[in-house]
């Protein structure tokens, strides 16, 4: 998700002031869009998730094409329009026989006019352009010696060179390993994807094995295509579309067509879906079948490609730093359906959080069905004014998230009322209240069986007591059963052993030991930092949790404090201190504690042994992957040397320790200042 500042920016990038405002023209908006686009490209390439929609991204890219152009003198080394693609950064590198271009992105038929009137006129009406799929994943280039295939590579910076991917891409069913009849050599280019089928495949394993799943077919493809591990590759069904031919020695072809023809007799599996066009026209039509087959594909596209059939055109029209000249690609805009609101489910979360989720009849958006989103809070449902039988407007926020646009009024019934939310609770019939300065409703029922599903998931959960193979379905069980009321009876379970396997809530017997023996191991080994952030303290994560126990030395020191106390904990403000001071005052709050306490959890701080003060004064923030270190060991070891961790980066931090997909931790640090490590660095600053 994007930050603050990238969504300040992209609010007013949205709100199409004046050209001629000088706030649109300054350096400073310049500077901000070339780094939050960085980032952007960063999130995309290096770690395969997007922290915003392509259609946002398109947004800013262009705001900044805009002031480049007002301003040549600015354009910064940096800039994402000298870039082609990313910087390759891990396996092997393989320099590029032929550059592997971006496309010069277009959003409007006026820009596709101007690019097929300027081709027809310089070189003749009977200039033909084919218009074809622009598939959603991750491209690729192939390389075939004497038929056989030698090498594999992804696009990398685009340019020099690009990452070897061979033994992977071997593994993918639609790649040919050997081409009859072929040349000498040749190189083409296609794109590596995932089918939507294959996608929901891997995620749903994914669920079931406890891992996160990944956010769309794009990300998971290329996170599949870079595996160490080729059976994983192998496992996930991978595709492949071939789109052009790059470079070849010992055979020649006049278009690009005559090149598909070739590798298509050869079982060579090319862009399915395009069309051969001669005038504007036909290729704006082309360009909207293409949209109106989107739902209707098992693969995601993201555009339509036009470009030019004659390779000797090509060869005169050449490329700019970045892009072919003889080529473009249409960008849609963001899918929306009419569909009709059913009803409203109201959800209660762990923290009490009441959040409202649209139901409509389904409609299909980028080729899946969806037939719910939410509608965030009662502020969000009045700006829509929306009510039960509206006719709504749906898209999916970049093809992922549906979201509710707005609503067809023309189409409203004539029985309509406003919807409003319930003023109780829908799981316990307690009151609901709003939060002050908030707009979210909360269940004021501590024990509220909606709230508690969420509450003990997040009290078992990996950054709280970490309870191995503890899922949502047994805690949903064991509610149903009445044989959990708080996060304390999990640890009365064990005096239940005999009735859990008849009931079989966990299984057989051999299943049902080993959770209690999980559930055990957690109580006796948990910190209290962590049993602490499994508390569920409204605004109380894991990053506070630790904050308080090191300040407080104990839960029993934090439920003592007062609010003025709390407040001067440095990541703790004025409404959080009040949240944590009314827990603690809570009796049903305080009878819970009372049993963890007595069931021997570990409520005090473990003085960690110094081994030296060579970091004393010093804060550090810990971001990214680090090789041969996990972030937890690495924060122990600063602490353990006098240092201090803290989970964000301000003006006061002294150093970033960066492991690789940094992300937004390492632009926030470059952009105040704040000097970066890596591992060996900080070993050798307490010189190991």
């Amino acid at each position: 998700m994007a930050d603050k500042g990238q969504m300040d920016l992209l609010d007013m990038l949205a709100s199409e002031p004046e050209k001629n405002d000088p706030e649109r023209g300054s350096y400073a908006e310049y500077e901000q869009l070339v780094d939050t686009l960085n980032y952007h490209a960063k999130c995309y390439y290096d770690e395969d998730a997007p922290a915003i929609s392509d259609y946002e991204y398109d947004m800013m890219n262009n705001r900044l094409k805009e002031i480049e152009k007002e301003h040549p003198e600015w354009v910064k080394e940096e800039s994402p329009s000298r870039r082609v693609g990313w910087k390759a950064e891990k396996g092997i590198l393989v320099k590029h026989d032929v550059p592997m271009l971006s496309l010069q992105d277009v959003f409007s038929r006026e820009e596709v006019d101007a690019f097929v009137n300027e081709v027809t006129e310089q070189f003749g009406s009977e200039m033909e352009f084919l218009v074809e799929t622009k598939i959603d994943g991750l491209s690729c280039a192939l390389r075939y010696e004497n038929g056989e295939l030698t090498t594999a590579i992804t696009r990398g910076d685009g340019i020099n060179e690009g990452e070897d991917v061979t033994p992977n891409v071997r593994t993918i069913k639609d790649v040919v390993k050997h081409l009859d009849n072929a040349p000498e050599y040749i190189e083409i280019r296609g794109e590596v994807y995932m089918t939507r089928e294959a996608f929901a495949k891997v995620n749903q394993d994914a669920e079931e094995a406890g891992r996160k799943t990944f956010a769309n077919p794009r990300n998971c493809a290329a996170g599949t295509l870079r595996q160490i591990d080729t059976r994983i590759t192998r496992e996930r069904n991978l595709s492949l579309f071939i789109f052009n031919v790059q470079t070849s020695r010992g055979i020649e072809f006049k278009t690009h067509t005559e090149g598909y023809e070739y590798l298509k007799a050869r079982g060579v599996k090319v862009i399915e879906l395009y069309y051969k066009c001669h005038t504007a026209d036909e290729v704006w039509d082309a360009i909207q079948k293409i949209g109106d087959a989107r739902g209707s594909l098992e693969y995601d596209i993201d555009g339509a490609v036009v470009k030019i059939n004659d390779l000797s055109v090509r060869e005169k029209l050449g490329n700019t730093i970045k892009f072919p000249r003889w080529a473009i690609a249409y960008k849609y805009p963001p899918e929306e359906k009419e569909t009709r609101l059913l009803s409203v489910e109201v959800d209660t979360g762990r923290t009490g959080r009441v959040t409202p989720v649209a139901i409509f009849e389904p409609v299909s958006l980028c080729g899946t069905m969806v037939s719910r989103a939410t509608l965030n809070n009662q502020d969000f449902i009045d700006e829509l004014g929306v009510g039960i039988g509206d006719t709504i407007r749906v898209y999916k926020s970049g093809e992922i998230i549906p979201k509710i646009k707005g609503v067809n009024k023309d189409k409203r019934p004539s029985d309509w009322q406003p919807y409003k939310m319930p003023s109780e609770c829908p799981v316990c019939g307690a009151k609901l209240e709003r939060e002050e300065d908030a707009a979210d409703m909360r269940c004021v029922n501590p024990m509220c069986p909606g709230t508690l599903v969420h509450r003990i998931e997040n009290f078992v959960s990996r950054d709280c007591l970490d309870v191995k193979g503890f899922g949502i379905e047994y805690i949903r069980k064991l509610i149903d059963a009445g044989m959990i009321r708080d996060i304390s009876d999990l640890f009365r379970l064990k005096d239940r052993r005999d009735v859990l396997i008849e009931e079989k809530i966990f299984g057989l017997e051999k299943n049902t030991d080993k959770i209690l023996a999980a559930i055990d191991d957690a109580a006796k080994t948990a910190p209290a930092d962590k049993i602490l952030a499994g508390l569920n303290i409204p605004s109380v994560g894991k990053a506070t949790a630790k904050e308080l126990i090191r300040h407080f030395k104990s839960i029993d020191g934090i439920a003592a404090a007062s609010v003025d106390d709390l407040v001067a904990v440095g990541d703790v403000g004025l409404i959080t201190a009040e949240k944590i001071s009314g827990f603690f005052k809570d009796p049903d709050e305080i009878r819970i504690v009372s049993d963890l306490k007595s069931f021997g959890l570990n409520f005090e701080l473990e003085e960690a042994v110094p081994l030296g003060s060579e970091l004393e004064g010093l804060t550090f923030c810990i971001t990214g992957t680090l090789e041969g270190m996990k972030r937890e060991e690495a924060g122990a070891m600063i602490e353990s040397h006098g240092g201090k961790v803290t989970s964000s980066v301000t003006g006061k931090t002294s150093y970033l320790l960066a492991g690789e997909n940094a992300g937004s931790k390492l632009t926030k640090a470059q952009s105040l200042n704040v000097p970066v490590l890596s591992l060996d660095e900080l070993m050798k600053m307490i010189g190991g």
